[in-house]
């Protein structure tokens, strides 16, 4: 398992430090259906997730349920 400090992790980080291989647009899609964590909002074209919340969508996708 990956451990994450609390950081902000920029788009290009999302693929070399986090692993995630989404495109921008698959990762819009995939926040609009409530199944990665919200962007932030840095200022003009600058966005960035919170990489505890990126932990935490990782943990529970792979959790299941019965």
């Amino acid at each position: 398992m990956i451990q994450f400090d609390k950081r902000l992790v920029s788009k290009k980080e999302l693929k070399s430090v986090c692993g995630i291989p989404y495109t921008p647009q698959h990762i819009g899609r995939l926040e609009a259906a409530g199944k990665f964590p919200k962007r932030v909002n840095l200022g003009p074209g600058r966005v960035a997730w919170v990489s505890e919340r990126i932990a935490e969508r990782d943990t529970s996708s792979h959790e299941t349920s019965f």
